[in-house]
């Protein structure tokens, strides 16, 4: 009993001592201790068991971008006009020539299969000027439409006819080369830029211009057969015109350092005009697909230069070429022959 009191009264003059501490404290000091206090109050509680509630934790930060910001590329506006003659509109927004087709016919208000091929800075039926799968930044787009049709009877005395041909991008093949002193050539009627729309009243319009090229090599010597062409139309100063096209320098359509390459697969890209080398390529490709095709087409040929330009032999070139253009099942002999100029180009030996 006499050591609970004693007990109680060491409890009660520390209580005591603690309180007149506290009242010498200053407000700061109070404080921190106060905090102390609570401190030592929260790992009882935890000690006892009972844990604080606490906030969620938050994700960590996401680490900064790497690489330089993408900005969108500015809207490229081409001005362009029927090459007949109209007033002049602005296109943009496309990325293939169907597309492109379809935005000069909405700005004229006409129907996109009206279209039969564009120029380049050009109202002139010129193939020289011809659009194919580039465009310069700064180029003037002339619209050729369905103008006269006509049916004219051929009959090969040889086994060319002379004309070469190439497409549009959107389903028409059209004469672009007519070879002089050929069978062709002395139809008068045929004309550069005729579009083909069908052999023997057969349609042939969606078709490729190699398929078309295949037709007419496959008609028979000695007998007639039909030919509907459609010719572009024409404006006043340009009746009774019978295009030449010279044989070489044909196809350069771009100004400027930069182009929109359309692409059959995929979107347009604004890209470097061709090098020199690049050029020479795929203008002496351009001439061996007239020579084992009778096709001209500056967009395919640049396909196969650049399908060509790094590979180091043959065999690579043609697993790459099939891989992007195996529709063409291309002779080898053709392929042997292309490999080659590329390589004579890139050495200088042309």
């Amino acid at each position: 009993m006499l050591e609970q009191l004693h007990q109680q009264g060491y409890q009660r003059r520390k209580a005591r001592q603690q309180m007149q501490s506290r009242e010498a404290m200053s407000p700061q000091d109070s404080k921190a201790a106060g905090a102390e206090a609570m401190e030592g109050h929260k790992a009882q509680s935890h000690n006892r068991g009972h844990m604080e509630p606490t906030a969620p934790l938050l994700p960590p930060p996401s680490p900064p971008p790497t690489g330089l910001p993408e900005y969108p590329r500015p809207r490229l506006i081409f001005h362009t006009q029927l090459a007949h003659g109209s007033p002049t509109g602005r296109i943009h927004g496309f990325t293939n020539v169907k597309e492109l087709y379809a935005k000069i016919a909405d700005v004229f208000n006409i129907s996109h299969s009206e279209i039969l091929f564009c120029t380049l800075n050009s109202h002139k039926v010129d193939m020289q000027k011809l659009l194919g799968g580039q465009i310069g930044l700064e180029d003037f787009i002339f619209a050729h439409v369905r103008g006269e049709t006509k049916e004219v009877e051929v009959t090969k005395t040889e086994d060319a006819l002379g004309l070469t041909i190439t497409d549009n991008g959107a389903g028409y093949a059209f004469i672009k080369r007519i070879k002089e002193g050929s069978t062709i050539d002395r139809l008068k009627t045929v004309c550069v830029g005729d579009h083909i729309e069908a052999i023997n009243d057969q349609s042939i319009v969606g078709c490729r211009h190699y398929e078309v090229a295949k037709m007419l090599k496959e008609q028979p010597r000695g007998i007639p057969f039909t030919l509907r062409l459609v010719g572009p139309k024409r404006a006043f100063d340009m009746i009774g015109m019978r295009t030449k096209v010279p044989k070489s320098n044909e196809g350069k359509i771009v100004k400027g350092r930069e182009t929109l390459r359309l692409r059959s697969k995929g979107s347009a890209t604004v890209q470097e005009v061709q090098n020199e080398f690049e050029e020479r390529a795929t203008m002496k490709v351009d001439d061996l697909l007239e020579s084992y095709m009778g096709i001209r087409d500056l967009e395919l040929a640049t396909t196969i230069v650049e399908a060509g330009k790094d590979k180091k032999n043959p065999d690579d070139f043609a697993e790459a070429l099939d891989s992007v253009l195996g529709d063409f099942a291309f002779p080898d002999v053709f392929l042997f022959d292309v490999w080659g100029a590329i390589g004579d180009v890139k050495n200088g030996r042309i």
